[in-house]
Formats: structure tokens, sequence, C-alpha cells
């Protein structure tokens, strides 16, 4: 009776031995630690970093405020069991989420998420209005574009438009007054050469 005892002890032992020895050769890789630490309120972040209990490959990680919009940048680097995943500059006030998958050494993934807040971040500085620009080559008056003022008449340049018709005038009324004379001589000397070869020719009829 006894030695049954031992016996069933025994192999009851040995069971439980068993299987505390393949427990953790089933457990797969877990995370190990973060920054930021899960439920952590920060002041300033600009990347996140996951360590994990073993080597880990195809880490995918997503940085997501409660509105949804997200703040990775690029995509994670694996160094072993560490992975870093950087973000899109310094993170604002508010809640955030760190959402990672990886695939362990085991060839399982290993997956969850890790709430933040950040809180007492330093204000984004706003752009500010710069001067605007000198007046583009487009505002500038162009060859033709604008009429370019006329210089006004000279007193002489006056004078001399006015005076041009004058003399034209004047010449026209010299030559009339040449031309005219000259032609009424040749008519009275036309008609004197008649009368006179008139009176000629009456004084050889005569007897």
């Amino acid at each position: 009776m006894k030695r049954t005892l031992l016996t069933s002890l025994t192999a009851i032992l040995a069971a439980l031995l068993v299987i505390g020895a393949a427990v953790p050769a089933l457990a797969h890789d877990a995370l190990k630690r973060s920054d930021p630490a899960k439920g952590a309120t920060v002041k300033k972040i600009d990347e996140v970093t996951l360590e994990f209990t073993a080597k880990v490959r195809m880490p995918f990680v997503i940085v997501r405020a409660a509105d949804g919009a997200e703040h990775q940048l690029g995509a994670p680097t694996a160094d072993g069991p560490v992975v870093t995943q950087r973000l899109g500059g310094t993170l604002p006030d508010g809640a955030y989420t760190i959402a990672y998958r990886v695939v362990s050494s085991d060839g399982h993934p290993v997956e969850g998420e890790i709430p933040f807040t950040v809180k007492g971040a330093p204000p984004t500085a706003e752009p500010t209005a710069e001067p605007s620009a000198a007046p583009s080559a487009s505002a500038e008056p162009t060859a033709g574009s604008a009429a370019e003022p006329t210089a006004a008449p000279t007193a002489e340049q006056t004078a001399g438009q006015v005076s041009q018709p004058d003399a034209t005038q004047a010449a026209s009324q010299e030559e009339s007054s040449v031309a005219f004379p000259v032609w009424l001589l040749v008519v009275v000397g036309a008609l004197a050469g008649i009368g006179v070869g008139f009176l000629l020719s009456m004084r050889k009829k005569k007897p």
C-alpha cells in the first residue's frame, strides 16, 4: 500500500515537473517595457521605444491621437528585441495610443496597445507673416503699355508751325502777283502786234 502511494506521488511530481518545464517553452515573446510607459504622462516626446523579451522582426507601430490623427514618421526599426518608431515632430498636449504588432522569435505575432498622455508640451511657434515682396515685374510699366508724356511744344516750334503756312500763303501770293503782270504784258503785246500789223496792211492797200 505504501509502495503504491509512493509510486503515485512520484508520477504526479514528475508530471508537474514536465508541465512546468513545458509552460515557458510554449510562452510567446512579450513586451518587456516601453517608453513612454503604459498610462504615463510625459511633457515632450519625439520617438517611441518598445523592448520585448526576445528578438522580434517585422515591426509595425502606429501612434494615434484621440481624434484619430496619426503621428508616426516613416517605418519603425528593429534592433534585436528593441523597436524604435520616430514621430513627426513634438506631440502637442493630448491623449495618445501606441498600437504595435511584431513577429516573435517563435514566429507568432505579438500585438497590443499602450495609452499615454502628453501634458505641458511647449507651444509650437506659429509662422509669422513675412513682409510682402517687392512689386513683381508685371507691375512695372512695359514698353508701349502706357503712353509716355510728350514734351510741350516750345515757343520757337509753335512760332515755326504758325509761320510755315503764312510763308506758304505769302509765296503763293507773290507767284500770283508776278504771274498776273507777265500774262497781262503778253496779251497787251499780242494786241499791239496785231494792231501794228493791221495798220501796215492798211497802208499798203492805199494807192
